[in-house]
C-alpha cells in the first residue's frame, strides 16, 4: 500500500503497482517562480496547485507529479527573483512531460495550473501532442480557480477581490506554509489602468498577457487586491471549495469523453 500521493516520494515498484489499476491518473501542478508582493513567497503559484493536487488526489485515487515551477512570467520582468522560460520551451516541456507519463502507463494526465499566463500555452501543448498519445490516454488542463462556481470564485480570485497576491492566494499559502507569509508587510494594490468602457477582461488580457514587464509597470507593489485580511482559516475554506469543484470537473470531463466517443472524427 502506498504511503504517499506524491510520485517523487514513491519507489518504482510502488508506482508500478499503482499503474496496474485503472484508470491510472497523474495530476501535474503547473505554476511559476515570480513575485507575489512584499508579503508572499515567490513559489505561491506552485505551493497552491500542489496542495490542490494533493487534496484532489486523495479524493480521486490519483498521484501527484513534481510541479512545473518555471513557466511564463515575462510580464513580471522588472521584479527580482523572477525565473521564467520562453513560450516555445514551455510548450515543448509540457508536451514532453505528457508523452513521458503516457509512455509510463498513465491513462489520465491532468495539468492543474496555478498561473494565469500558462493556461493557453498548456492547452496548445496538449493539442499539439494529442495525435502522439496511445489509444485510451487523455491529457487535459485546468486552472484550478476556473472550477469554482461564480460566487466562490468571486471571493477567491476575481476583479472584485484581486487577481494576484490577493486575499485568496495569500490565505491559501497561509493554510499550508504559514511561515512563508509576512502578513505585516502586506499592502493593497490595484492596476493603474483607465476605466473600462467595455467588459474589463479583454483589455486585461490584451495588456497583461502580451507584453514583457506589464505587471511591473501596472502593479508597482506586485499586488492586485487587498491581502491584509488573509488567514489560514480562510485558506482552508478555499481549499475545500476548490477540492470539491476540481473533483466535479474531473467527473464532468470523463463523462464528456465517454459521451462523445462514438462521434469523434479521428
Amino acid at each position: 500500500m502506498r504511503e504517499s500521493v506524491f510520485l517523487d516520494e514513491l519507489t518504482d515498484p510502488e508506482v508500478a503497482g499503482y499503474l496496474r489499476g485503472y484508470p491510472a491518473m497523474v495530476l501535474v501542478p503547473v505554476g511559476s517562480t515570480e513575485q507575489h508582493g512584499p508579503h508572499a513567497p515567490l513559489g505561491t503559484d506552485v505551493i497552491i496547485p500542489r496542495e490542490v493536487c494533493r487534496r484532489v488526489a486523495e479524493s480521486k485515487g490519483a498521484l501527484v507529479a513534481p510541479p512545473v515551477a518555471y513557466a511564463l512570467s515575462q510580464g513580471h520582468r522588472g521584479f527580482k527573483g523572477l525565473v521564467y522560460v520562453s513560450v516555445p520551451t514551455f510548450i515543448s516541456l509540457i508536451g514532453d512531460i505528457t508523452l513521458a507519463f503516457a509512455e509510463a502507463g498513465f491513462k489520465r494526465i491532468m495539468f492543474v495550473n496555478g498561473h494565469y499566463t500558462n493556461y493557453p500555452a498548456v492547452n496548445l501543448a496538449l493539442m499539439n501532442v494529442s495525435p502522439k498519445l496511445p489509444e485510451g490516454v487523455r491529457a487535459w488542463a485546468l486552472s484550478y480557480w476556473d472550477a469554482l462556481p461564480p460566487e466562490e470564485q468571486d471571493a477567491y480570485l476575481s476583479l472584485r477581490t484581486g487577481l494576484h497576491a490577493n486575499i485568496g492566494e495569500t490565505s491559501a499559502v497561509m493554510a499550508v506554509r504559514p511561515e512563508l507569509v509576512k502578513l505585516d508587510r502586506a499592502v493593497a494594490g490595484w492596476p493603474s489602468l483607465p476605466r473600462s468602457k467595455a467588459p474589463a477582461m479583454p483589455t486585461i488580457f490584451a495588456y497583461f498577457e502580451t507584453n514583457v514587464g506589464s505587471t511591473y509597470r501596472a502593479l508597482p507593489q506586485g499586488v492586485w487586491g487587498d491581502p491584509r485580511g488573509s488567514s489560514a482559516e480562510l485558506g482552508e475554506t478555499f481549499y475545500e471549495q476548490i477540492r470539491r469543484a476540481v473533483c466535479a470537473v474531473i467527473d464532468d470531463v470523463e463523462a464528456a469523453f465517454i459521451h462523445t466517443k462514438t462521434t469523434q472524427p479521428y
